[in-house]
């Protein structure tokens, strides 16, 4: 075992280490050149930020005081089954939680103390964007800087400290109902409130997820960001904050700095490892450097494989979570807008003696109700193409409204089902629409054959069968064939 902790700590020092020294950084920048850097970010990238930034910490906090009050709620349910089957372990389990409660309400209630704020947790994108603008903050009495760049400097600097206040509350609270509903699930397994534990466990899988998300949009960094950190990646200024003030650099002495950091105290350098490889594994066939190199591999092999299985459950590597005990919706972690889904689609039919060759293209707006269902209402468009080849003339032929329902079989086939109002009339003008008895209505089911068109499109076949088409003036078209795409 001590092997293995040895090697992944030569996996780490490794990464940390392998960057440029200070002897390969170019020449201190002067103070005008930092003004003049900061005089050419853009406005837009400063307000981009300050306004994301904003909205997460909102969004941060409105989903940690839901999740305080529907988890006080349940409990205030379980707490009232329980009393009339054992009122002393009810009392026991729930006398103190109520207080607890109240004190993570009123701190998720309170404003956030930018100044003393501060995230226990290294998040990639945030670190590096609240080291950009220590360094920058540092511009704040230089001469040539306008008083509108420094006031948005001001304020995306505190909507960075707000936002790493409320992700740390947000991280107190995951932590806290996380024990606590571990200890409900320990005491109250076999007491028959098997569905309250579950109503629990699903908010608090569905919370760490949501807060998983927010953290995931932080690294997640747009065009607008990368100017801001594009302008002072580059200056020595910015870098030597970085290895003294970054998140990283608490726990690992970075290169060009020579005092050691207290969270690598202790641990071993590269040459002892490499000199205890080869007290314990000597010989003419041995080759300690070959074979630490295969350690390294197998245990980042290993290291890959766990955080596969971590990432199959939503925990994104972490080794502290709840695991679910039901089968997740990953659309309910997502916001109304994530979930709503835009299609077009097509169907063509033949002329007749009542209706010229017509184009039935229709625009949908779905919504996600989970990933195996989807609900959505429609609106349609007539276009007549005329009788024939040598009779080709457009015309507006009729509308439609419809709604209608997907939900997954198997594989790529879905089960699709609707109702809809279709204008089968030649118009001019919207007013001769208006009689709701002159459309007719289809009641449809069918099947669909969904594929990948790229990441964000995908393409359908469907084949419906509309049961009113009989009782349709002109008798309709029962089997229809539809093709779209949905984005």
């Amino acid at each position: 075992m001590r092997y293995w902790i040895a090697i992944l700590c030569l996996v780490i020092t490794s990464a940390v280490f392998g960057q440029k020294t200070e002897a390969e950084l170019p020449v201190d920048t002067t103070v005008k050149s930092i003004t003049e850097v900061i005089e050419g970010i853009p406005s837009r990238s400063l307000d981009y930020i300050d306004k994301k930034y904003s909205k997460l910490s909102d969004d941060v906090q409105k989903q940690s005081e839901k999740l305080l009050k529907r988890m006080q709620d349940k409990e205030a349910k379980l707490q009232k089954k329980l009393q009339g089957m054992d009122s002393l372990k009810a009392k026991e389990l729930f006398e103190t939680s109520k207080a607890k409660y109240e004190a993570l309400q009123n701190k998720i209630a309170s404003p956030v103390n930018t100044a003393t704020a501060k995230l226990k947790e290294f998040i990639p994108g945030l670190d590096s964007t609240n080291s950009a603008l220590k360094f920058l903050s540092q511009a704040n009495g230089l001469q040539g800087m306008t008083s509108d760049k420094l006031a948005q400097l001001s304020s995306v600097t505190n909507s960075v400290q707000e936002l790493q206040g409320r992700l740390q509350q947000a991280n107190e609270i995951q932590s806290f109902i996380r024990e606590r509903e571990a200890q409900l699930k320990e005491a109250l397994t076999n007491s028959g409130l098997g569905k309250e534990l579950l109503g629990l466990n699903k908010e608090v899988y569905y919370y760490q997820q949501r807060l998983r998300a927010y953290k995931e949009m932080l690294n997640d960094k747009k065009k607008l960001e990368e100017k801001l950190l594009a302008a002072v990646r580059e200056l020595p200024a910015f870098q030597k904050l970085m290895q003294q003030n970054s998140y990283l650099a608490q726990f690992f002495r970075m290169p060009g700095t020579t005092a050691s950091s207290a969270g690598t105290a202790g641990l071993q350098t590269r040459t002892q490892i490499s000199s205890q490889l080869s007290q314990t594994f000597s010989g003419p066939n041995v080759n300690p450097q070959q074979y630490l190199q295969q350690q390294v591999q197998a245990a980042q092999s290993e290291m890959d494989k766990l955080k596969n299985k971590l990432n199959q459950f939503g925990g994104g590597g972490s080794s502290e979570m709840t695991m679910p005990d039901f089968k997740p919706n990953i659309q309910k972690t997502k916001s109304f807008l994530q979930r709503i889904e835009y299609g077009i689609n097509i169907q063509n039919q033949r002329s007749s003696n009542f209706l010229p060759a017509m184009s039935d293209i229709a625009f949908t707006l779905g919504y996600k109700i989970s990933s195996n269902k989807t609900i959505g209402i429609g609106g349609s468009y007539k276009m007549g193409w005329g009788a024939g080849w040598n009779n080709i003339r457009f015309s507006s032929e009729g509308i439609g409204l419809r709604s209608y329902a997907d939900i997954k079989a198997k594989g790529s086939i879905w089960i699709t089902g609707g109702f809809e109002y279709n204008y089968m009339q030649t118009f001019n003008d919207f007013a001769a629409i208006k009689n709701l008895d002159a459309w007719q209505r289809s009641a449809l089911l069918g099947l669909s054959k969904k594929y990948k068109i790229g990441k964000k499109r995908e393409g359908n076949f469907q084949l419906l069968y509309d049961f009113l088409a009989r009782n349709q003036v002109p008798q309709g078209q029962a089997l229809k064939f539809r093709m779209g795409y949905v984005f």
